[in-house]
């Protein structure tokens, strides 16, 4: 498949990451690491539900060209991308939770990594930090800040659930190659872009149509997306400790913004940003955005 250049590149969101591998909970996980080792800031950041470490990657690149002393390491969840699968848990809220602890561990950097989730990956860190994992401050990009059922996309939402429910219930074969169709794919693509850049459009529509669909098995995509639509960011906000920013967006077609504020208000220690004209696709849409509202709750301020 052709591979789209990035427009972000072009404006200066290159960095170098090294692809690492750990072995975590029997299976093994795939990650990258960006910056330097000895960064006075090390953050990692969790992808949403379907993608890879792929989807953040002009976020991290516009963070760590502009800020040479932070680190960022980018996991592929288990079961997407080129991550095994879980070996003895299942892929929801639990199964994931425990591995991004153990994954933490396994590093040395549990209690010393800030955590930034994006999407699917904003209710997984916030799980894992209101059972207790400790970490110093947390980033959610695009927040799933209530029911995904009772969104503004609500029958979007409904129409998912009926296609995994298909997907789950045809054979195996047929049901891993529907789940995996582009036409599905690009019309979920079409639906959250809400730039009218055709340019960005393109790669943003490329982006999905190479990683998308990177899933190791049928059972493991549907365990993730019941864990996706069942839960939000709103059942563990009042158990968060630490201080924590959200990035929403203004047309977010999942959470609607009014959502975003009463989420905020969750929290013991929160901030909430709203992003202009843009929708769920924040890290493709304005990743120089999201950079440096990351860069500006997590770097020490001049005073």
């Amino acid at each position: 498949m052709k591979v789209v250049l990035s427009p972000h590149a072009e404006r200066g969101a290159v960095v170098e990451g090294v692809a690492r591998t750990a072995q975590v909970l029997g299976s093994t996980t795939s990650y990258w690491d960006y910056g330097p080792a000895d960064a006075a800031v090390t953050l990692v950041a969790v992808h949403g539900f379907r993608g890879d470490h792929h989807g953040l990657e002009a976020i991290v690149g516009y963070l760590c060209s502009a800020h040479p002393n932070v680190r960022v390491i980018a996991p592929d969840l288990p079961g997407f991308g080129v991550s095994e699968p879980l070996a003895d848990s299942r892929h929801d809220i639990d199964g994931y939770v425990r591995w991004l602890e153990a994954f933490l561990r396994e590093l040395g950097l549990l209690g010393a990594a800030a955590l930034l989730g994006h999407s699917f990956g904003t209710i997984l860190v916030s799980a894992a930090l209101a059972g207790g994992m400790p970490a110093p401050r947390a980033v959610l990009v695009n927040p799933i800040a209530s029911p995904a059922l009772s969104g503004p996309n609500a029958l979007g939402t409904r129409l998912a659930v009926f296609y995994y429910w298909l997907g789950s219930r045809i054979p195996e074969r047929v049901g891993f190659a529907l789940l995996r169709w582009r036409v599905v794919t690009r019309g979920m693509s079409v639906t959250m872009a809400k730039t009218r850049d055709r340019a960005l459009r393109r790669w943003i529509h490329n982006q999905h149509d190479l990683f998308f669909g990177a899933f190791a098995r049928r059972d493991v995509v549907l365990e993730a997306f019941r864990a996706s639509v069942t839960h939000d960011v709103s059942d563990y906000a009042p158990r968060i400790r630490i201080p924590v920013h959200l990035i929403a967006a203004e047309k977010d077609d999942i959470t609607p913004v009014a959502d975003q504020h009463r989420l905020v208000a969750l929290f013991p220690h929160a901030t909430l940003r709203v992003l202009e004209g843009v929708g769920h696709l924040i890290h493709y849409e304005v990743p120089q955005e999201a950079a440096d509202e990351v860069a500006g709750f997590l770097l020490p301020r001049a005073p």
